[in-house]
């Protein structure tokens, strides 16, 4: 790996990465060592979560944000809705939501409920 601190090898790199998130894109073998290394990383990172591409593309694509949501949905205490995921993607989804159970407070919970019920959003 070359020096990430060089800006157009990070800008290669970053550029590689994002592309590695879409899983309907081909690595293109013709691009510089940062854009494949950012590549390869960012498959990595899209298959660590959403299991792997050979297997097929889910309906559905987990990123970052979508955990965070599962997260926070375990925090308060909501339920969550799993249809549409594959089995993969529900074993991450549970280990994410159970961190966030492990951190639910009751007294936070209704805290947020009312600020949210008071600006005219319900959770159901």
């Amino acid at each position: 790996m070359n020096n990430i601190f060089n800006t157009v090898y990070r800008q290669d790199y970053l550029q590689g990465f994002s592309n590695g998130l879409n899983p309907y894109l081909k690595v293109d073998e013709n691009q510089n060592e940062a854009y494949l290394f950012g590549f390869n990383q960012g498959r990595l990172d899209y298959e660590r979560i959403n299991g792997k591409i050979e297997y097929g593309i889910p309906k559905l694509i987990v990123t970052n944000k979508v955990l965070e949501d599962f997260l926070l949905a375990g925090m308060l205490g909501i339920s969550i809705n799993d249809d549409g995921y594959t089995a993969f993607q529900i074993d991450v989804i549970s280990k994410w939501y159970q961190s966030g159970i492990e951190k639910y407070n009751p007294y936070q919970s209704s805290y947020l409920l009312g600020i949210l019920e008071e600006n005219g959003i319900e959770i159901i």
